[in-house]
């Protein structure tokens, strides 16, 4: 993926700003519908974790770093692969509209990934925030409202 516009993925979701912000940063929620090996992951300025996920013949080592922190509101963490040159900002927002909570989520590409593997196409990391966002996090809520 290159330097060009940020994927954008926004969905209404029926659970309050609490929830939602729970789904997004308590690690055992997060197995559930993001990446079920997130070894841990705390919502604070500095906090750091790896974990490797495979896709087909490829090894990807994510690499988060929390870079900003507001609770209930927005979180942002700066992503690397162990594998491969490159690096976004992922930034989650939730804000209330009406009777239930929006999420917006942006990705932003700061420094190439290779464009000779698949999943660093456009398409691929958009159909990936489509899915976690749109389907994968829906499904969660929709099982798991009092969490």
């Amino acid at each position: 993926m290159k330097q060009n516009e940020p994927i954008i993925v926004e969905q209404l979701l029926n659970a309050s700003i609490e929830q939602v912000w729970e789904a997004l940063t308590n690690v055992v929620h997060m197995r559930k519908w993001y990446f079920d090996v997130i070894p841990n992951f705390e919502p604070k300025v500095g906090f750091k974790t790896q974990f490797l996920v495979s896709s087909g013949e490829h090894n990807f080592t994510h690499n988060w770093s929390v870079t900003e922190v507001v609770p209930n509101l927005k979180i942002c963490y700066h992503w690397t692969f162990n594998e491969y040159p490159g690096e976004s900002i992922s930034t989650f927002e939730i804000s209330k509209k009406e009777e239930q909570t929006l999420l917006t989520v942006k990705s932003e590409i700061i420094t190439d990934f290779p464009t000779d593997i698949p999943e660093f196409k456009r398409e691929s990391g958009a159909a990936g925030w489509e899915y976690l966002i749109k389907e994968s996090l829906p499904k969660f809520i929709e099982k798991s409202i009092n969490f």
